[in-house]
């Protein structure tokens, strides 16, 4: 599902932030990214989001090559990945609904359709109740599952989150972290960027560590390094 092969990163003026990172994740499993800062988390994922492009290495997802995806092609491609951010990234001028239904909107998906699946993100996330409120109107809590179900309202196989859980209090960083959960419960791929080690560590699930631009921990043999 994901795959990087000697996977570099060099940034205009500056060191390797990855440096020859090779790993594999399977459709269904669910993974923990973690490091210091600047460690080359970050980046990892900007590179399997297609927002940037290796210097080095194949980055491959979904069986698919994306140092061969044209330009054109990236938005198309980025519609099986769904993505979290720390700070939300919500539009706080329109309803939750419409913060939700905005991919679908942007795919040109009819309205009838988009108010179904809308709906369903929202009741996964336990928000159904709040899809005609403002984001500024409701916890922090509830604006990241906000955020959630706009990553998934459009079923990606794939969701990347990073630092998901940074802003919130413990309860609800399990309470955010069991979404994950029941998402690959159902055959979705989820790789989460944390510094949380104790939370990490309670969910028992594969680790990677990055260290340097490194991944020191938790590769595949199965790969080349």
């Amino acid at each position: 599902m994901i795959e990087f092969h000697n996977v570099s990163k060099r940034y205009p003026g500056s060191l390797d932030a990855l440096r020859n990172v090779s790993f594999h994740i399977d459709g269904g499993e669910m993974a923990f990214l973690t490091g210091h800062s600047g460690a080359g988390k970050s980046t990892l994922l900007k590179l399997i989001a297609l927002l940037i492009r290796p210097t080095t290495g194949q980055v491959i997802v979904n069986n698919e090559n994306l140092g061969r995806v044209s330009k054109r092609r990236i938005p198309y491609v980025r519609r099986n990945i769904g993505i979290i951010f720390q700070d939300h990234k919500l539009l706080f001028d329109r309803t939750v609904f419409d913060n939700v239904a905005l991919p679908l909107v942007i795919q040109g998906m009819p309205h009838r359709e988009i108010g179904k699946r809308v709906r369903a993100s929202l009741d996964k996330v336990g928000l159904l109740e709040k899809e005609k409120s403002l984001p500024i109107t409701l916890s922090g809590g509830q604006q990241q599952r906000v955020g959630i179900a706009r990553a998934v309202v459009n079923k990606p196989p794939i969701i990347l989150a990073d630092e998901p859980t940074g802003n919130l209090d413990p309860d609800l960083s399990r309470e955010v972290m069991s979404l994950f959960e029941q998402f690959q419960q159902v055959g979705v791929s989820v790789l989460i960027a944390s510094h949380d080690l104790e939370l990490i560590r309670r969910m028992g699930h594969r680790v990677l560590t990055l260290s340097d631009g490194r991944l020191i921990a938790g590769g595949d043999e199965r790969l080349t390094v």
